[in-house]
């Protein structure tokens, strides 16, 4: 497994399979793509987990993130959340936070994330924001 920047083009083609498969690729991407960094997690040489984050003054918030239907399960998502959090440290980071859905918030619990009672709903998916202090 290595984990490497890449595109933001790199990463349309697996958050549309895995978030919204049924929306055109223009629905997954985001206006601010170009400003984000985005990272892909290579197995095999293959692109299977992408996570994009984006950085305001002390904040970072990760978007995106979705790792192939089949290769979930064996930890490449834990690899990679886990770079970011390193990379969010590496940049003096204070804060990293995201919108996610419902049902991944137990995910997210596991990185020290906790929900803010803040929701959303989005093309009928609820989503909560969660964060987490890196002070």
């Amino acid at each position: 497994m290595t984990i490497q920047e890449i595109t933001p083009e790199d990463t349309w083609s697996i958050r549309q399979r895995v978030m919204w498969p049924d929306k055109p690729i223009d629905f997954v991407k985001i206006s601010d793509d170009d400003q984000g960094l985005h990272y892909g997690l290579f197995r095999n040489e293959r692109l299977a987990s992408v996570i994009s984050c984006f950085v305001n003054q002390d904040e970072m918030q990760f978007r995106k993130f979705a790792t192939l239907v089949e290769e979930q399960g064996q930890g490449l998502g834990t690899h990679l959340l886990n770079h970011v959090l390193d990379v969010a440290r590496e940049k003096g980071i204070r804060r990293i936070w995201c919108n996610a859905r419902r049902d991944k918030t137990s995910f997210y619990a596991r990185f020290g994330l906790h929900t803010t009672g803040t929701s959303f709903t989005k093309e009928g998916i609820e989503y909560i924001v969660m964060e987490r202090s890196l002070e």
